[in-house]
């Protein structure tokens, strides 16, 4: 088995690790430049692992390096999606994603015939939200029927000793994170698809101690396309991002001066964009090498059944891997997209496209998710 990861940042060194963790596969991990490995990559190279400098803007030579490979797990910037997965089809190779725009997973969708026809399967959002989080939504529809009256998705990434004021640190990418305060959520309401302004409607959710209560919040992109999929389905469905409390607050009063907003000002003669300015200042106060961070979630559906409520809900709550040094964000989030990409090259994901959570077998899956480690609880 070979298979590709394209991206050599955290989530794909990440999936790359999984999958010389959990497979025989030989793995190539590309990106436009490759630097320094990290540690828990570094004895597999020369052996089980290649790096290979590849440019995926240069559509010809990705479709070449497709070519001798059996599946590709995408973990580079969301707008690569598209012009990757055109050329997975075009390669005849199997294909999945970390998503990120509901927009591109819509044009992803439209490939559903060249995919079939070429007897791929093509799986966008295979990550943590969308992905892992989504897939077990689509369970708790399953479960609740068909008179689902709402379905919830609680998810975050958060330090495991939150320092003031934001409480907050990053694992990823901090402008990455200002793009959901800051785009409107897609939900189900009352039977209709609507738009909500993120970092509103806050609430409490509750995990076990040490945990405790955090706070929730609309913020974009959980949901995806599952509003498309779902309307007429449930009656009401939306995620929100968990925080530790307080930290809603500080964003929205940030974000309401406009000190992350994308149009330029000018200071001094000197035209700069805000947004640029708060993350060069802040991000190097929120981003901690050593910070052992956890991920937090809860996906609740409520319905009734033959006159009679009916409920499904799942918690998960994993933490930093420090043997491997490894974060809960990547174990979250890469290995789910390295455990997609195995069930796809082993036939148990049909061909075509669809998104993980129309895609990706249920309880295979959780399996496969514990067997690392990860642990989906049912409530």
């Amino acid at each position: 088995m070979k298979m590709l990861v394209l991206g050599a940042g955290l989530q794909g060194s990440a999936c790359a690790y999984d999958l010389l963790q959990t497979s025989d596969a030989q793995v190539t991990l590309a990106d436009k430049q490759i630097g320094d490995l990290p540690a828990f990559l570094r004895p597999y190279l020369g052996h089980r692992l290649t790096a290979l400098e590849l440019d995926a803007r240069e559509q010809e030579a990705v479709v070449s390096t497709l070519r001798s490979c059996d599946a590709v797990m995408c973990a580079l910037p969301y707008y690569f999606n598209l012009p990757v997965t055109q050329a997975a089809i075009e390669a005849g190779v199997h294909y999945c994603d970390l998503g990120g725009n509901t927009q591109i997973v819509h044009d992803q969708e439209a490939l559903h015939g060249s995919a079939n026809d070429r007897r791929i399967s093509v799986v966008p959002d295979c990550g943590l939200a969308p992905g892992l989080a989504n897939i077990l939504a689509a369970e708790c529809v399953r479960r609740v029927g068909g008179r689902a009256h709402s379905v919830k998705l609680f998810v975050g990434g958060l330090p495991q000793h939150p320092k003031p004021p934001l409480n907050y640190q990053v694992v990823y990418s901090l402008e990455g994170a200002l793009d959901y305060y800051t785009t409107p959520s897609w939900i189900i309401r009352e039977g209709e698809r609507m738009q909500v302004e993120p970092l509103t409607e806050l609430e409490d959710v509750c995990f076990p101690a040490p945990l405790g209560t955090l706070e929730a919040f609309h913020t974009g992109g959980g949901l995806s396309t599952m509003p498309w999929a779902f309307k007429g389905i449930v009656q009401n469905m939306e995620y929100k991002t968990l925080r530790y409390p307080g930290h809603a607050h500080i964003m929205k009063a940030i974000r309401d001066l406009g000190l992350v907003d994308l149009d330029p000002v000018v200071v001094g003669k000197v035209s700069v964009r805000p947004r640029d300015v708060f993350v060069a200042v802040v991000e190097p106060h929120l981003r901690h090498p050593d910070a052992e961070d956890l991920v937090a979630l809860r996906v609740v559906g409520e319905g009734e059944h033959d006159g009679q409520p009916v409920r499904a809900a799942f918690r998960v709550l994993d933490r930093y891997d420090r043997k491997v040094a490894i974060t809960a964000m990547e174990r979250t989030t890469g290995y789910s997209l390295s455990i997609t990409g195995q069930m796809q090259v082993a036939g148990e994901i049909a061909p075509g496209v669809q998104p993980a959570f129309q895609a990706v077998p249920f309880q295979p899956y959780v399996d496969a998710l514990a067997r690392r480690g990860i642990e989906v609880v049912e409530e």
